[in-house]
């Protein structure tokens, strides 16, 4: 079996309501992470540590921004057969509408993916909002060896989590012979309970995990996606595709035990970044074997002034001036200015330096700048890029409030969250 022989898929999923309003203006797979990062660069350079170089991104909403990093970021010379596309939604003669799931945008992108330019064998579908590292060459043996028409990637998860997987149970060979997207009752919970040996058979000590949940990738061989891709019933993966599949077709499941994060809601999100601060982070973006790749922007080495940083994260072209930092990703381009405190907090950054010209302009206007401004007190919060903290803001959540839509701010799972572009006025108190 040749890596030739597989097309990889990452799905950018829907409008990301989980995400909003980080996926306000952009679609899920470009939410900036770990302060230089974007989503999407976790699994397109999984793909490429594991020999994969022919990717199609799908999405629909908000695309324009993914679009641009794409193209900045992965470009193949010309005497290489790999690629990294988009494939946004369009009207075509298959239909009008918009993807209504994870299968239903593979469908309507069937004539690229399965281009018979390309004679892949398999087809790996990824998802773009997940934090982890895979070697997908492992997942493609052990598809090939079980003979398997579908392989689905799963890891060993506590029973407080199961409600939000799709949870499945496995035989001793591996194969799938149960699967329910996010079981609710106590009956279904019992009937996919896994016993500790079809973990401890694998190397996998337990630890007090008795379910298997599907991780949300799929190995298909070719022709077998293009059967299932013909029921038009089959919209989604997790909820159609593979609880049928396991009822007709061998379905095998490749265990993982792995850091891995689903990260499409804000508080999931946020835990995922303020982990990345622990000293020894259970997802480690320092490997210079498998670097995660993103675009080079050839930017000035961050600037600190006079400032206490503890367990803190800055991204390249910062500057840093007389402030508090502890427990918080500075993104790139951030500026912060003096007697600032700012702690559990994501900073997303900037995509532009304000000139003299801009700043002088800003003060006649009474417009803050860009960045945080003087004296803010900001703790437990995300700010997303371009935004404008005004002098003596403070952005703590004093309320405890869980979710709220405030002026040009949001609070969702009790997390303060600024929108990209927002301006947040001088003295708020929020």
């Amino acid at each position: 079996m040749s890596n030739g022989n597989v097309i990889a898929v990452i799905l950018g999923g829907g409008r990301g309501t989980r995400l909003f309003p980080l996926t306000r203006d952009r679609a899920k797979p470009s939410v900036p992470i770990a302060g230089k990062f974007r989503l999407v660069d976790i699994p397109i350079s999984n793909c490429f540590h594991s020999g994969l170089e022919r990717i199609y991104i799908l999405t629909q909403f908000n695309s324009v921004s993914l679009n641009r990093h794409i193209a900045q970021t992965y470009r193949f010379d010309t005497y290489r057969r790999g690629f990294v596309q988009i494939l946004a939604a369009q009207q075509t003669l298959m239909g009008e509408e918009w993807y209504q799931g994870t299968a239903d945008a593979v469908k309507h992108n069937e004539p690229y993916i399965l281009n018979p330019r390309f004679p892949d064998n398999y087809v790996l579908i990824l998802a773009g909002d997940h934090l982890y590292r895979m070697d997908y060459r492992k997942m493609l043996a052990v598809h090939t060896e079980s003979k398997a028409d579908i392989t689905v990637a799963v890891i060993p998860v506590k029973k407080d989590v199961t409600s939000g997987l799709g949870i499945l149970q496995a035989d001793a060979d591996g194969r799938i012979v149960d699967f329910v997207e996010k079981p609710q009752t106590e009956e279904e919970l019992q009937r996919l309970r896994v016993k500790p040996d079809v973990f401890t058979a694998r190397g996998i000590q337990p630890h007090d995990r008795e379910y298997v949940a599907s991780m949300g990738i799929y190995i298909f061989n070719r022709g077998v996606l293009q059967e299932v891709l013909q029921d038009d019933s089959n919209m989604d993966f997790g909820r159609d595709i593979i609880p049928k599949s396991i009822q007709t077709r061998p379905v095998s499941a490749y265990f993982f035990d792995g850091y891995w994060e689903d990260i499409g809601t804000i508080r999931s999100f946020y835990l995922a970044n303020i982990a990345l601060t622990d000293v020894a982070p259970a997802f480690n973006f320092y490997d210079e074997q498998a670097p995660i790749y993103t675009n080079r922007r050839h930017l000035p080495s961050t600037k600190v002034n006079s400032s206490s940083v503890r367990s803190s994260i800055l991204a390249e072209g910062s500057i840093i001036d007389d402030s508090e930092l502890d427990r918080t990703i500075v993104g790139i381009r951030s500026i912060i200015s003096s007697g600032s405190r700012i702690y559990q907090s994501v900073l997303m950054g900037a995509d532009y330096y304000e000139s003299d010209a801009l700043t002088a302009e800003n003060a006649q206007a009474g417009i803050p700048n860009v960045g945080i401004g003087q004296n803010c007190l900001i703790q437990n919060a995300i700010v997303d890029k371009n935004a404008r903290i005004g002098d003596n803001a403070v952005l703590v959540n004093r309320d405890s409030i869980d979710n709220h839509d405030g002026d040009n701010y949001y609070i969702r799972d009790g997390i303060v969250i600024v929108p990209k572009d927002a301006t947040i006025q001088p003295e708020t108190v929020v």
